[in-house]
Formats: structure tokens, sequence, C-alpha cells
């Protein structure tokens, strides 16, 4: 249905603001109406009177919230826990609240103490029982309106948040290492606190560690810092609980400009700083697009082969995967998406999980926009069209229709289930529909005002879609209709809206690669040398079911694919293989699968391995290779296995 958008009515926005002062409204308070807001019609997009609850928080941030968080923590290796004191400064929002909850995660509570009227005093709690996923509330009685707690506790050795590596699990064999992953509710396995991404803190804290390791956070730190095991760090601007971080090794760090720098164990320090010196060029081009950055320093830490994910966007201090580190900065593409977090996750954050396209597609357009701006469009083609591919298969894939859809299910069964390619490439397409339907000219200048609307804000899909139809689609009602915006954001499945990226390096491999299956040219004959890791991945994918062992040969021993030190490539490879029997790659895959754990490569390995008949052999793999991985991977390979019983 074509027609004519009106003005939202901001008294609509007024209300959105009254659950909670951190949360997206306008400057009017409830109640406060101009003779326009009077008459103006019901928007399309209304924003949301009331934000929802977080369903994964036990959190009552809805009556009292905590604004700023201190940490004071021992990292004690020996017995691989934090031992931390944790202060709390808490802002009322309904003036009766008499007992603060928060969340916690096999935590063991060892005194709460409340502050008011300036006198700390034991203040009676109880921690609630342990749920699988959500862990245990831990309920605080206040007296009168306590400013501040302060928790004792102790962190268990198997918290899935942090991952502790024995010395010989890291290059340098020498030092033990500490990481954290906290998206997206493993905070609360660290500290008790409010672990929601409705709710943003700042923090403070101070690290204690063997005195020759050096300690790094989420926060203001100085990258110069004496290896004296005692170590402070300020977070100025607020941030959801998901996004605090910490790493504790032996690392160094190399500067790359005066404000972005890269930590990595000795052996890969060098190559990550060759690697990434296109940062400050990336940040640049945000910078031109969208604003600022308004974190300070953007530094990277490389680190250990078993953190999970490609990288994790914590601000002032970004995690990143050594499998990046191709040589060519032909992933660097995760480097972009990191740093465009700083904008869309980071500043602008969904309140939460169903909403995680809002963080996720978002920064997957910015990033390919600097990856057009720093190495062309044929690039950025390219990169959409292998996002198509993996978009198609995960719908395909997809246990239940709703998770197709960008606005994730009301009863989504863990937050997990949101950070699929629905989320991020389905939203940067969605994004890449919007900026096709408008012009760039328009869109760019709306995306950089969304930004800066709600700077530091917790936001809903709703609340997108009412500063989307204010601020831009009012300016052009004609370019899109309310049912190609629904198709997008609340209907499963892939609209008929979605672009249909042609590349004509893609087209110049396909073009060989079927003169190759029709046996016209051997694997030795292919024109590869001037093929970046796209053009390979295009090949590797589009080899078609059914290819006989004689062809994987060819291949192989043309191109050493089995053994390729470029891991998307060997990813890619290793999926055909595994579908083919192709046994030569079994050893190699082997390796693989004992050296690198990123989620992202071993989860459809696994998969892979127990759907084509090799569960026993890959379980024999994993009981070996499970100790390296994190825990957070453990547990995702481990229910592979079990739906497979």
């Amino acid at each position: 249905m074509s027609h004519r958008v009106v003005a939202v009515s901001i008294l609509a926005l007024s209300f959105a603001l009254a659950a909670c002062s951190q949360e997206p409204g306008a400057a009017n308070g409830p109640g406060e109406t101009t003779p326009e807001q009077a008459t103006a019609p019901t928007p399309v997009y209304a924003a949301p009177t009331e934000q929802p609850v977080d369903p994964f928080t036990y959190a009552n941030y809805r009556q009292i919230r905590v604004r700023h968080l201190d940490l004071n923590l021992d990292v004690l290796f020996d017995e691989k826990v934090l031992d931390g004191v944790a202060v709390l400064d808490l802002d009322y929002v309904d003036s009766d609240a008499t007992v603060l909850v928060l969340d916690a995660n096999d935590l063991d509570i060892k005194s709460v103490e409340a502050n008011a009227n300036g006198e700390w005093s034991a203040a009676p709690f109880t921690l609630g029982p342990d749920d699988p996923i959500k862990g245990s509330a831990l309920e605080i009685e206040l007296p009168d309106m306590a400013a501040r707690v302060r928790i004792t506790y102790r962190t268990s050795s198997e918290a899935e948040g942090l991952q502790w590596l024995a010395p010989e699990q890291t290059a340098g064999k020498e030092h033990p290492f500490l990481f954290s992953q906290f998206q997206p509710l493993y905070a609360r396995t660290m500290a008790p606190l409010q672990d929601t991404p409705a709710v943003r803190i700042t923090y403070s804290a101070k690290l204690k560690t063997p005195p020759e390791l050096i300690a790094v956070m989420s926060a203001a730190q100085d990258p110069d810092a004496t290896r004296d095991g005692d170590y402070s760090f300020d977070m100025p601007q607020p941030i959801p609980a998901y996004l605090l971080a910490l790493a504790v090794g032996d690392f160094g760090f190399k500067a790359i400009n005066d404000h972005i720098g890269v930590y990595a164990e000795d052996y890969i320090l060098d190559a990550s700083a060759a690697e990434f010196e296109d940062t400050p060029k990336m940040e640049e081009a945000i910078n031109a697009l969208y604003g600022p950055y308004k974190w300070g320093r953007f530094d990277m830490i490389v680190l250990p082969p078993s953190f999970p994910f490609g990288g994790m966007e914590n601000p002032r201090l970004t995690f990143l995967t050594p499998t990046l580190i191709a040589g060519d900065k032909s992933l660097t593409n995760v480097v972009a998406h990191e740093l465009a977090h700083s904008w869309s996750g980071n500043l602008v954050t969904n309140s939460n999980w169903r909403d995680a396209w809002l963080n996720e597609g978002f920064t997957s357009y910015v990033e390919n926009r600097v990856m057009e701006t720093l190495y062309g469009e044929g690039r950025a083609v390219m990169e959409r069209s292998l996002d198509l591919a993996s978009l198609k298969r995960t719908v395909a894939e997809a246990e239940r229709p709703e998770l197709t859809a960008l606005k994730m299910p009301a009863d989504l069964a863990h937050p997990d289930d949101a950070f699929s390619q629905v989320s991020y490439a389905g939203g940067m397409f969605f994004l890449k529909f919007l900026e096709a339907r408008f012009g760039r000219d328009a869109f760019d200048p709306f995306l950089r005002g969304y930004f800066d609307h709600f700077a530091f804000k917790s936001v809903t899909t709703e609340d997108f879609l009412n500063y989307f139809e204010n601020n831009l689609w009012a300016n052009n009602p004609d370019a899109v209709t309310k049912e190609e915006i629904d198709a997008w954001v609340y209907e499963p499945g892939i609209p008929d809206t979605i672009e249909a990226p042609t590349s004509d390096a893609f087209a110049k491999v396909s073009a060989q690669e079927n003169l190759w299956l029709a046996g016209e040219i051997l694997a030795a004959d292919l024109k590869t040398d001037a093929w970046s890791t796209h053009e390979w991945l295009h090949f590797l994918n589009a080899l078609p079911d059914g290819m006989m062992v004689e062809q994987f040969a060819d291949l192989d021993g043309a191109y050493d694919l089995s053994n390729s030190q470029n891991a998307e490539i060997a990813f890619a490879w290793y999926m055909k293989a595994i579908a083919a029997g192709y046994e030569p790659a079994m050893a190699p895959l082997d390796s693989f699968l004992m050296s690198v754990g990123r989620g992202k490569f071993i989860y459809r390995l696994y998969a892979a391995l127990v759907e084509h008949d090799r569960r026993d052999w890959a379980a024999e793999v994993f009981a070996r290779a499970r100790p390296g991985y994190h825990p957070i991977a453990q547990r995702r390979i481990e229910e592979i296995f079990a739906k497979a019983d």
C-alpha cells in the first residue's frame, strides 16, 4: 500500500522515555502536548510507549538501575577464579523500591553490604535457583534509598564467560592466559550486575595479576603500562554489561597511529600490526559518513586461537581471532566490522536480543561501505555476494521460520539464536534496500542522524522504524510501502526486494570453474594467480555435490588446499571434502580442529562430520580438542552431538 506519511506524534515519543531515562524518547514530558501534536494522526510505526522487558535477565531495572560499577579483582590462575569486590551505584526509578535484583551465574557470594546515609551495613540477600541459561537471581534487601551496594564474591573455575589457558596452550608456552567473552549474557559469570543491554553503566576497575603479566580491559588504559601486577582502568562512557571485557597474559603492544594499536603475543605481533595497518583509514571513512569516533582509543588484541569469534567489539579494545592474519589483508573486513560497532551496537545498542539486527545488521552495512571506500566497489560486491549465499543457506537450514525474520520471536530460546546471518547479512541487505530506494544522498545523513539521536542509548526495532518514518520516509513517502518494510522486518524468509549482487570477478571465476568441471582443462590450468580469498571462496562454495574424488585430488594436487594456511579457504575446502568423503583432507582437518577454536568454522565442521557418518571420528577429535576450546564452543559442539543422538 503506497501512502503519504505524516509527521509522527512527538507525544508518543515522550511516553517512550517515561519508563527510564536511559531509553529513547523526546524532550517533552508525559502529558505535554502542542496543538499540532494533539491533532496529529497516529504514525504507522509508533515508538513503543514502554520498552519491553528483557526475558534473559532477572534484574529489576525498571525499579532500580545500576549506573556505575567499580570492580576490584584478584586474578588467581592456580585456581582459575577471580576474587572480586563489586561496588554498584544505584538510581531509583521507583522511589518505593526496597529490593535490588541482579544477575549472577555460578558466583559464590561471600557478603553483601549496602550504603545508606554514608554508612556501610550488612544487607540480607538470597541467591535463587540456577537456570541453565540465565543463572541465578541475586536479591538484595536495601535500607531506605541505599545509594550503593558492595558485594564480595568469587567466580567459578567453570565460568562460561572466562577462559583460562595453561602456559602450554599459548604460543609462548611460559605463562598462562585469561580472556573473557561476555556477549550475550555471560558478564554475570564475572560479576553480579544487571546483565542486559537495556541497562548502560560506566565502570572503573583494578586488577591484581602475577607481576610478569599484562592486564587490559575494554576501558581507558595505558598501552605503555609497566608490568607490576597492579592495573587500573576507567570507562567514562556508559556501556551495556556485555561490553565489559578483560584479558591477562604475556603479550606486547605495537602502535599503528597515535590512538590505534594492537596487542598480541610476540609470535604474531608484527604480523598483526601489518595486517591491520589500514585501520586508521577505516576510521576516517566511517567518520566521514557517520560522525566522529566517540571512544578515545581504538586498540585491538589478537587472542589465542581458542577465541570463539572472529571479533568482539569491546569498546576501546576489540578482541580478534588470529585466523584473520592471512598476510594479504583479505580478511580485514572483520576489523572494519568491529570498528563499525563503535557506532552501531556500542553507541546505539539493541535493548534486548530480539532486536540483535540493530547491532549486527547496521554494523555489517557500515562494514561493507568501508570496504567499498578503501578497496573499491568490486570487493564490496564480492563480499555481499558471499553474504547473500550464506544468508540463503541460513534461511534454508533454520529450525523455525520465525528465526528468519529480522525481529526475533518473543519466545527466543537463547540469545545465541539471534546471532545468525539473518541478523548480520539480512540486516545489512535491508539497509541496502533502503539505501537503493531513498538514495545515498538522503540515506547517509539519515543514518548519521540516527546514530547521533540515539547515542549512548538502548533501542528497539520499533524505535528505529519510528525514527525512520519521521526522518526519512516522510520526506519521500512513495519510495517504499509498509508491506515492503514489514516483509523485511517482521515476516520470515528472504524478501523478493533483496539485492542480487553481481560480481564481474566471480563471473570470470565461474567461467573457469565450468571449464574445469567439464574436463576441458586441468586444475593446474586455472588462472588463479590474481585470485583473492573471496574468489577462492566463490570457487569452492560453487563446487557441485557428487564431484568425483579424482577431481578433489586434481585440485588438491595443484593448490594444496587441504593444507591451506588461510582459515577461510581451508574451512570451505573441508566442508566440501567431508561431504565427498575425500580422505586425504581428514588428517589436515584433524589438525585444523585441534588448533582453531573459531565457532564460525568448527560448529559447521562438526555438524558436517556428524551428518556424513563420521560421528565417531568427530567425537574422538573433539575429546582431544575440547580442553582447548572456549566454554561457549564446548557447549555448542556438545549440543551438535546431542541432537544427533
